[in-house]
This record gives structure tokens, sequence and C-alpha cells, in this order.
């Protein structure tokens, strides 16, 4: 992706390149056991795939991640800060998050450029708050980016599934992140709608300036070439974690998923089918 500049703030308290770190982290509610002993550790400029079946823990971790939850037990550090030790809400100025949930949230009348514009004031739905010439040019070039921009005075409400999932991206990085957050972005997309994102995920994947990137999906066809870490979850524990073409093996999918699996890998696009 060419056109927009990449802000990097300085990241302090545990190693500089550290972006995520957790240590024995658990997260229990209601007596269950959501997050299970995760160590994990996300470096400056990693891409990371984070892969696991319904239930396994993935959404419970990308919360953490994002500032929008505590652990029960053990330690998390996120772009240096401690979670449980720092104001969440400052902290969330530097996380870019897309996620489902916060999709729901978005009024259906919103215009399109307004969408992406009012995460630079951590809302949403435009009321009576002003942008300056920078934040407007910043939306507009982001959304041009991600092939909204001819719809960009469209009602969100209107739009496609696909064009929805480009536009909470584009938002989630309206704030210029230190770290991207995204939470099943080809969820309920179409073949066409799914390797138009993956395409446009690529990009940013191998743009040097792009912020560190973690990635939840249930399928390893929505890995895009790009990412170099991969993260499998089972029933809240980790399976396996490291380079991806290290953790995306038939067994390691088999042991995640519960199924024989066979993955195979061709064109820089992995794929997963039965074995039995």
């Amino acid at each position: 992706m060419t056109g927009i500049l990449w802000g990097r703030a300085i990241i302090g308290v545990v190693h500089p390149d550290l972006v995520i770190a957790a240590e024995q982290v658990n997260v229990v509610r209601s007596g269950k056991h959501l997050l299970r002993d995760i160590t994990w550790r996300v470096e400056l400029d990693e891409r990371w795939v984070i892969l696991g079946p319904n239930g396994a823990g993935k959404t419970t971790l990308l919360n953490l991640a994002a500032g929008r939850s505590h652990p029960t037990s053990g330690t998390l550090h996120v772009l240096g800060e401690r979670i449980g030790r720092v104001d969440l809400q400052e902290l969330r100025t530097r996380i870019g998050f897309s996620t489902a949930a916060l999709s729901d949230r978005i009024p259906p009348a919103e215009k399109v450029r307004d969408v992406v514009v009012t995460a630079s004031w951590s809302v949403i739905g435009r009321f009576r708050e002003t942008y300056d010439e920078l934040d407007t040019a910043r939306a507009a070039s982001l959304l041009e980016e991600w092939g909204m921009g001819p719809l960009a005075d469209r009602e969100y409400g209107t739009l496609s599934e696909g064009e929805r999932k480009r536009t909470q991206i584009a938002r989630a990085l309206m704030v210029d992140p230190e770290l991207l957050l995204l939470d099943e972005p080809a969820a309920g997309l179409d073949l066409g709608g799914r390797e138009d994102l993956v395409s446009r995920l690529t990009n940013l994947a191998l743009d040097a300036e792009a912020p560190t990137l973690v990635l939840v999906t249930h399928h390893v066809e929505e890995i895009p070439p790009g990412f170099t870490h991969a993260l499998l979850l089972r029933e809240g524990g980790i399976v396996a974690s490291g380079l991806v073409h290290d953790v995306i093996t038939s067994d390691n999918l088999s042991a995640t998923f519960d199924t024989k699996l066979r993955v195979t890998y061709g064109d820089d696009r992995y794929g997963a089918v039965s074995a039995r």
C-alpha cells in the first residue's frame, strides 16, 4: 500500500521491540477458563495470525491485547504498558481494533467518511465534534487505499459485507496505530469479497511502515501472504506458536480442530482438507 504514513511511538518499560508480552495469563469468567497459561510475545513489525475453533479463546485474547479487558492472573504488557497499571483509555488510542462488536454499534445512516474520521475522537456516530484538514485528508486517503473512496458519501447501512469490513479496517487505521488487531475480518464474505480483502491485507502486511498486525480467523485459506507468525488455540490453551510455516502443519491443525486434516500450501496460500 502507498500514500499512508505510519507513526511509530517509542515503546518502553519492557524490551523496546516487544509489542505484546503475555506471561502465564489466565482469564476466568463465571468459573470457566477462557484462557489458560498463555505465554506469548509479539515483536515490532511482526504479522501474526491466530487460529482455532469456536470457543478457543481467540477473541478473548484479542480483547486483552486491545486493552478492553484484564487477565484474571498473570502479567500482560501491551505497547510497553502493563495492563492493570495503565490508563486503558489512553492505551487504546495507540491501538487499531476492528471487530464485529464495534461494527454493530455504527449507526446505519452514518456516512462512510464519518465512520472513519470519528475514530480521531474515539467516538461512534458523528455529532458536534469538529475535525481539522489533516483528519479529513487522512480519512479520505485511507478510504481510497481500501477501495471505499467512491462510496465515501454512502450510508454505512447500505454497504455490502465486504464494503463494511474494508470501512472498519480504514477506521481502525485512522488513529495511526502502533498495533492493529483484526477480529475475523473475512467472516461472512463471499469468495470474491474474501479474496479482495486477503489481497489488501497482503499489501498491508508487506508494507514495512505498517503497524504490527494480529489477525484472528477460523480458516487457513484466509491467512494473507506476508504474515510471519501463527498462534493456534484450543480450549483456551496454546497448541503451537511460532513462525507461520513451522506452525501451520497437518499435525498441529489436526490437534487444534480435533479432526484429521491435511494442510496444503501453494502460491503463498494455505489450504486444509479432511484427511479421513
